[in-house]
């Protein structure tokens, strides 16, 4: 019956998506109702190809970890091609040539721009919350996910999704906003995959063994809710036609404005905050063997963090069309998140209580101890930069560019791969990793590179905006834009440098990993789905 089921609603997605695709007004459109078509044709296939045939029934008392080893893959894989985009198009910052007229556009830094930030965020990103968060509410849940193959759905959609993403964004088709959101057929089928993950989620924790819901899980879920929220509001948008990749907003104006940045910040606060401390708040524990330092001040630091975040986003919109109070009532909100944030940066820290000569001995703590740095560095310096007087200076320059990536490479690019380090030899059922050496390299490569990185651009950011403010004794600004762009030079290149460094970490980790998978030797017993650990 379920395959009869399937069958159905491939079969009909493969016979829209061709209709649509051969209506089409407009190449990408046609492209990706393609890709739709071919997609559901060959799943079609498989899945009828198996009906009949008899599939022997998943124990129950062993996890379903393949979606998690297939995620763990993903996030290494996107991870590159993600730093090495960003790479790119710090090099065409530097070396403007390197932006070639023969692509005709494709290939230029206003289209790869939106590639790199999608690629490392929601590719990179997102596939280690899904593989982190499918991992530990098993584990701490003491049950196997819910839903069937529902797990496997959310891992292929959300990386189909992808896959659209990125070819709309080279192609020249998103929503025009901040974020370079996609358009609104690419929306719709991530809210299908998105609820979906939800209910997988949701649906573990209640079918849980453990009766006690472990906090990382907390963080996790208010992850997956929230932005499910945030997806719904800011992208809606009615298409010009069903047939096209073209759709109208439906918030006008400043609304717009308000919105997007709503949006904007909370997917900072809940997709690359909160679901990255529900990385912290198990793999930390894990990886020292210590219990986190206070489970009391891990709770506070939930219920103050999700509620002071959805707040804050109207402190990008200072001296703008917004009212004064909306942006005061953001940076308020914003300089109290400070208090939160160091509290949970503290627990993490502090969690190695007993077992601080780990930092000396093992390099994934000391990865993991980085990215806690990072994080409570990240979160001192973004209230600081919401406060109207700094805002002045700081806002469109690359002190927010630093910012933003001292806290994405430094807080979210170190604490997955501590992660990564974790669940693989766990995954394959190897005895250790293949080269604790070769983490070390990766550790010092990719610490060198964010600060090289950084603090390129707090320099070239801070000089930029005074740049902009110097005026001469008849109140004349002294310098032209092109001015301000001529300076930076050096900082760009120093730039690019950063991130070739630690792209260069994210290739040795991937050399590793691959050696971890493929060592043969002993293995360690398959996992029983036991009490928390």
């Amino acid at each position: 019956m379920a395959d009869t089921v399937k069958l159905v609603v491939l079969g009909l997605v493969a016979l829209l998506a061709a209709i649509a695709a051969n209506r089409a007004r407009d190449f990408p459109f046609q492209l990706h109702m393609l890709m739709f078509m071919v997609a559901a044709g060959g799943l079609f296939l498989a899945t009828l190809r198996r009906t009949g045939e008899p599939r022997p029934a998943p124990a129950r008392a062993e996890y379903m970890d393949g979606p998690v080893r297939a995620g763990v893959i993903a996030t290494a894989l996107w991870g590159v091609v993600g730093f090495l985009v960003g790479v790119w198009i710090a090099a065409q910052l530097a070396w403007p040539g390197l932006n070639f007229h023969w692509a005709e556009g494709y290939l230029n830094f206003g289209r790869l721009r939106q590639l790199h930030t999608s690629a490392v965020i929601f590719a990179f990103g997102g596939n280690a919350l899904i593989a982190t968060s499918l991992y530990v509410v098993q584990r701490t849940s003491a049950a196997r996910l819910w839903g069937g193959n529902a797990a496997w759905f959310v891992f292929w959609g959300y990386n189909f999704f992808i896959v659209l993403a990125a070819t709309g964004y080279v192609l020249g088709v998103t929503q025009s906003k901040e974020y370079a959101e996609p358009e609104w057929y690419v929306d719709l089928w991530l809210t299908i995959v998105w609820v979906t993950y939800l209910a997988v989620f949701m649906g573990t924790i209640i079918h849980r063994r453990e009766r006690h819901i472990y906090v990382a899980n907390w963080f996790y879920l208010a992850f997956i809710v929230t932005i499910a929220m945030l997806h719904l509001v800011n992208n809606a948008a009615l298409p010009v036609s069903v047939f096209g990749s073209k759709s109208v907003i439906v918030w006008p104006g400043v609304q717009d404005a308000m919105i997007q940045w709503w949006y904007g910040h909370n997917a900072v606060g809940f997709f690359l905050t909160a679901g990255f401390l529900g990385m912290m708040y198990y793999f930390i524990p894990k990886q020292v063997e210590r219990p986190v330092y206070s489970y009391k001040l891990s709770i506070i630091h939930f219920w103050a963090l999700i509620f002071l975040y959805i707040w804050a986003g109207p402190h990008h919109l200072h001296y703008t069309a917004l009212p004064d109070w909306a942006a005061t009532l953001g940076m308020v909100f914003s300089v109290m998140l400070w208090m939160p944030s160091w509290g949970g940066m503290i627990n993490g820290l502090m969690t190695l209580s007993g077992a601080w000569d780990k930092i000396r001995t093992d390099p994934i703590v000391r990865m993991m101890v980085v990215s806690v740095g990072f994080y409570g560095m990240s979160t001192f310096e973004g209230p600081m930069m919401s406060i109207r007087a700094v805002n002045a200076l700081s806002h469109y320059t690359d002190w927010t560019i630093g910012h933003v990536h001292s806290g994405a490479l430094g807080w979210n690019g170190m604490i997955t791969f501590g992660a990564l380090y974790f669940l693989v030899p766990r995954l394959w059922r190897r005895e250790r990793l293949y080269s604790l050496a070769l983490v070390s390299w990766h550790f010092w490569l990719a610490t060198i590179g964010i600060v090289l990185y950084a603090a390129a651009m707090w320099v070239t950011g801070i000089m930029e905006g005074l740049m902009w403010r110097e005026v001469d004794a008849q109140g004349y600004l002294v310098n032209a834009f092109a001015d301000t762009v001529a300076a930076k030079h050096p900082m760009y290149v120093v730039r690019a440098l950063g991130g070739l460094l630690y792209l260069s970490g994210a290739c040795i980790m991937c050399w590793n990993l691959w050696k971890t998978v493929t060592a043969t030797g002993a293995r360690r017993p398959a996992p029983a789905a036991v009490p928390a650990e």
